[in-house]
């Protein structure tokens, strides 16, 4: 027999078992009392519908992958640790702003989106922008997660919740759902929908079975969470915010199995390029066929260690054409605010006060100087509460999201 060794094995062909595809499971449709559904409309929202039913994935064997597709994860691993290694050796604070960049471009896979600007003002306390608010919630998160990337379980994916959502939601915030949720269709009930999730009383099934998955040591780290980040989608246990907790998931498991250890990587603005394709990938899965949203987060990461890096060498040409402008004494509060501003890009006194450890006059003199050099320009507050935001990171920010969105734009 004559074989071409540039054909890569189907699973099929290779002898690993299917994975497992969802099943339904006829319920009665009761509308919310609060549904007040027009005559016109009724007909459409009456009777059962058919709610998915999830098969156990802790104990499946292997996730069946194709040799290219084994080949693009090992490449991709390898490329997202260097990155780790390269960012995590420089001095500048990158890792906060990589963690900021990729709670941005989470939220716009949700059309959520903000400039920089409003976003560091979030931070720092103007809640005007809703989008931005939640964005910073988004980061809060995502913080969150990776702090407990060594005991991931129930209890770390719902204290993520209640970091997304405890600001503006905080009745629905930390709780499994109660209630029947669906994605797409109409807003009266599930029939016609695009995907209907679990009812809710089989999700704490589904969220156990999951964890005893994530607990596994013996996948590859980015197989483990593009696996585990569709099967939290396809459980979609919480009303809102599941996308986002989903997306920070993948960002606890990178760090919790030791392929990342210092730093963020914004695989979200990798997946933004072809969002299609992320939404096609789980849809796949959910019919049996894992491949698919593996290859997409493989192939997300080498698009978002592309943006990263490009967005880490155009700071360091800002914070180089800083120096350039700077006359005061080496140790002088003015610079340690530069290295600041690369992390917190809009600041007023009373953080550099706090982050710096140092008197309100120092703080003062400091942003003085700096608006005196053009590093910073004042974009709110009157005298006693003025901010002051460096214009330059603040575009590298934006930049850095419009190639998010943009195919081919690394």
């Amino acid at each position: 027999m004559v074989t071409d060794d540039s054909v890569s094995a189907t699973p099929a062909q290779a002898g690993v078992a299917a994975w497992p595809a969802l099943t339904t499971e006829r319920r009665e449709w009761t509308p919310a009392a609060r549904y007040a559904i027009p005559r016109s409309q009724a007909r459409r929202y009456a009777g059962p519908y058919e709610a998915a039913v999830l098969p156990a994935i802790a104990d499946v064997a292997d996730v069946p992958l194709s040799r290219d597709t084994r080949t693009l994860v090992g490449e991709a691993a390898t490329e997202i640790a260097r990155f780790d290694a390269e960012v995590g050796a420089d001095i500048a604070p990158f890792a906060a702003i990589l963690l900021r960049s990729e709670s941005v471009a989470s939220s716009r896979i949700e059309n959520l989106t903000a400039s920089a600007k409003a976003i560091a003002l979030a931070e720092l306390g103007d809640n005007s922008r809703e989008n931005a608010a939640v964005i910073v919630a988004n980061t809060t998160a995502m913080t969150a997660a990776i702090a407990l990337a060594d005991q991931l379980d129930g209890e770390a994916i719902l204290a993520m919740h209640r970091a997304l959502l405890g600001p503006t939601h905080p009745e629905e915030a930390g709780r499994w759902r109660d209630v029947q949720n669906w994605v797409g269709g109409g807003d009266y009930g599930p029939h016609g929908a695009l995907f209907i999730p679990p009812h809710p009383e089989r999700v704490p099934a589904a969220i156990a079975d999951l964890e005893r998955f994530m607990s596994r040591d013996d996948l590859p780290p980015l197989v483990l969470a593009a696996v585990a980040h569709a099967q939290f989608e396809t459980i979609h246990p919480f009303p809102d915010g599941n996308g986002r907790c989903g997306r920070a998931l993948v960002h606890a498991l990178l760090r919790g199995k030791g392929l990342t250890r210092q730093v963020t990587v914004p695989v979200s603005a990798g997946l933004l390029a072809e969002t299609g394709s992320y939404f096609d990938a789980l849809t796949a899965y959910r019919a049996g066929d894992p491949e698919p949203m593996v290859a997409r987060l493989a192939t997300a990461s080498f698009a978002a260690v592309g943006n990263g890096r490009r967005l880490v060498a155009e700071l360091h040409q800002v914070r180089d054409s800083w120096n350039e402008r700077i006359a005061a004494r080496r140790g002088a509060t003015v610079w340690r605010t530069l290295d600041l501003l690369l992390s917190q890009p809009v600041i007023d006194s009373p953080l550099l006060q706090r982050e710096l450890g140092v008197a309100a006059p120092a703080a003062l003199r400091a942003i003085d100087q700096l608006v005196e050099v053009g590093v910073l320009t004042k974009v709110a507050g009157r005298q006693r509460d003025r901010k002051y935001a460096a214009p330059e990171v603040l575009g590298s920010l934006d930049a850095f999201a419009a190639r998010a969105g943009r195919r081919g734009g690394f």
